[in-house]
């Protein structure tokens, strides 16, 4: 049933309750607080899909431990320009987070002090992991990272890691006090907590764009449909922002701009194993990262974590890949069929010609025991005992594919902000490292989509939230370490 007679305007329109839209709502409301604002959410509450604590990895993504973010160069150099990109926008979710803190916005009991380690098996990684820490443990953003290969200092680090473990095994690892567990769930409620307090922002629950098109008379139109009651709604507005996670693409792809031409997605899920036991997640105090295997995307990176959500320590491994043709947690089995076009088939293919030791990797994620997901942990862990652990799904990501000249279709991985030449629609594509640099990816949006309220008077109130905005913390340390020492302080992290 539709009532067309009825509009609801709103001067910027956000799909997804997720920590991509609070975030971006937050800016919008501190630089414009009179903007009329409206989320949109399909589930019955915010943070249920790839924000939600158990669907991510919460590890505060600094670049610290994450392997793959720090390859091997030809020449046998370890390229650490990555790590360094990934490590300085954590910052500003750092500054920007103070900023509300200070202002009574949120208060700080979603983010805990946890050290982040690398570790690794066997001389050849050892040698990779000691080469690494040197590039890193040069630059002032890494200082403060130690290194070690002596059994005995890991074991202090992480005496679960070394426990059981045979002493003439070579293995190696880095140390950083400054890491950080976050719990993007609980943060997401408390930006959502805040907004609902300002005038002129909305938040509706249990329903869904299901089309959207530009509206005849400027800006964009949404069909918005009441998932309990059947009834749709059109809404009106100029700028609209799909931070749907998976859902992004379908509706990228139904505002019919040039823009999404030749995008393409392809779904990996996960699995968890965690253990609630304090016997044993009391003594382990570290987020410890090792090296994924061959043809695994970077979001299957193994890692034994210390987590702590609703004030209870837990201990999570994994991600153990899987394959579901959703493109959300809680979406359909026809998500990946239904957003097959014309303009994407040949990259589609592209990527599923290229990308062979990739398929081979989740076909035997798919197919694993829980024998074999076992024996994985007991790498990190020799002495488990498995009636500790139990099993959980965790959140889908959708990987980007789009169009290559040199390959037809590429793979990425990373996070993408599709726009519109007017900038009026922007989606969010992607994952990792996602939720970690959300405040970078808006204030990187905001550059780009609304650069003339930036030139107008929207840059000192961006350095208010952010004092190093506009400046580079990679090349200049005096800035960077007083930075975050006053994060640190004000989220009670640790510092070097």
């Amino acid at each position: 049933m539709s009532d067309s007679s009825t509009v609801i305007d709103a001067d910027v329109v956000l799909v997804g309750a997720g920590i991509m839209s609070t975030t971006l709502a937050v800016f919008l409301k501190e630089l414009q607080p009179h903007l009329k604002l409206e989320i949109i959410e399909r589930l019955a509450g915010e943070a249920q899909e790839s924000s939600g604590a158990w669907n991510n990895a919460g590890t505060g993504h600094a670049a610290n431990c994450e392997l793959n973010y720090t390859p091997m160069k030809a020449d046998g150099t370890v390229d650490i320009s990555k790590a360094l990109e990934v490590n300085t926008e954590f910052d500003m979710s750092r500054q920007f987070w103070s900023y509300l803190i200070r202002k009574g916005a949120i208060d700080a009991d979603f983010i805990h002090p946890v050290p982040h380690m690398s570790f690794v098996v066997g001389a050849d990684r050892a040698a990779f992991l000691k080469k690494r820490h040197a590039t890193m443990s040069a630059h002032h953003c890494y200082r403060g990272m130690e290194y070690s290969e002596d059994h005995a200092r890991i074991a202090e680090w992480a005496p679960l890691v070394m426990e059981g473990r045979d002493p003439g095994q070579v293995v190696a690892a880095t140390h950083i006090v400054t890491g950080a567990d976050v719990n993007y769930g609980a943060l997401t409620s408390k930006l959502l907590a805040y907004l609902r307090k300002q005038d002129g922002f909305t938040v509706r629950f249990n329903q869904m764009v299901t089309n959207l098109h530009r509206h005849p008379q400027g800006g964009w139109q949404l069909e918005v449909e009441n998932e309990q009651t059947g009834e749709t709604r059109p809404v009106r507005a100029h700028y609209v922002f799909l931070g749907a996670g998976g859902g992004a693409l379908p509706l990228l792809q139904k505002s019919g701009i040039p823009e999404a031409e030749g995008f393409a997605g392809f779904p990996v899920s996960g699995i968890w194993l965690r253990c609630a036991n304090q016997a044993v997640a009391g003594r382990h105090d570290a987020k410890v990262y090792g090296m994924a295997a061959t043809g695994s995307p970077p979001m299957s990176v193994p890692h034994l974590d210390t987590r702590i959500i609703d004030g209870k320590r837990w201990l999570l491994f994994g991600p153990y890949a899987g394959f579901s043709t959703k493109f959300l947690k809680h979406g359909s089995r026809f998500d990946l069929p239904a957003s097959v076009r014309l303009g994407n088939i040949l990259p589609l293919l592209a990527v599923a010609r290229d990308n062979l030791a990739l398929e081979e990797y989740l076909i035997g994620q798919v197919f694993e025991t829980m024998g074999q997901r076992f024996n994985a942990l007991r790498e990190f862990y020799p002495n488990l005992k498995e009636y500790d652990w139990e099993l959980d799904v965790a959140g889908q990501r959708v990987q980007i594919i789009r169009k290559d000249q040199a390959h037809t279709g590429k793979l990425e991985f990373g996070t993408d902000i599709v726009h519109s030449a007017d900038s009026s629609i922007v989606a969010l594509l992607g994952a990792s490292p996602g939720a970690s640099t959300a405040v970078w990816i808006m204030v990187h949006m905001l550059e780009n989509c609304f650069h003339r309220e930036l030139v107008g008077h929207w840059v000192p109130k961006l350095s208010e939230m952010i004092p190093s905005y506009g400046r580079s913390l990679k090349d200049d340390a005096r800035l960077c370490e007083r930075v975050r020492k006053d994060t640190a302080e004000v989220l009670g992290l640790r510092t070097v």
